[in-house]
């Protein structure tokens, strides 16, 4: 199954690097780093999903792509659709359609989540309803002034509502979400010239 991100269930920014980040000699980033584990919460097991990356991106590019709701569909593996239903200062509520993929079977994924922002530093997004039991993340954005780019890391804690094979779980999970962190990664480093 795979965990939308609103900003993740996430379109970004086509703004222009500044001449001396367009000129800043590219150095060797950390690689995607994703971990997935089973937890115990109020008496349910759900997914803890952890990963981050970084870009060469200045942080207002990278906003830009995870705020852009309404075109996230464009570049995140297996979502459909995405669009803002309502915004109400730093909160936004997205409906997201897509797909999720298990072996040989696909499942259609709705979600409506609330994505609340907080401007150049982080996006938490919470559950209002869906094809989950239990979904919440947080994307946080960290300056990297070596670089002249951006830390970008991934929290979640998921539980679908829907049949995921216990040993097999964590590694599909996982692998979801390397396509759409790898993804999100990509797209916001094409926005950045």
């Amino acid at each position: 199954m795979k965990p939308f991100i609103p900003s993740l269930s996430l379109a970004l920014l086509i703004a222009c690097a500044g001449p001396a980040v367009a000129q800043a000699p590219k150095l060797e980033l950390p690689k995607l780093e994703v971990t997935v584990k089973r937890i115990d919460i109020d008496a349910q097991r759900m997914y803890e999903v952890n990963a981050s990356g970084s870009v060469q991106a200045p942080l207002p590019v990278v906003w830009k792509v995870l705020t852009t709701y309404d075109r996230m569909h464009e570049f995140v593996p297996d979502l459909a659709s995405c669009r803002v239903l309502s915004r109400n200062g730093n909160e936004v509520i997205v409906e997201q359609f897509g797909m999720a993929h298990f072996l040989f079977m696909s499942k259609s994924i709705h979600l409506v989540v609330r994505a609340t922002e907080t401007p150049m530093a982080a996006i938490d997004i919470e559950l209002i309803s869906g094809d989950m039991k239990h979904y919440e993340s947080r994307w946080e954005l960290t300056p990297v002034p070596e670089t002249g780019g951006t830390r970008i890391t991934y929290n979640g804690k998921l539980l679908p509502s829907f049949y995921v094979p216990g040993l097999l779980g964590n590694q599909m999970i996982r692998s979801d979400v390397e396509r759409m962190m790898g993804a999100v990664l990509a797209r916001i480093d094409s926005k950045r010239d």
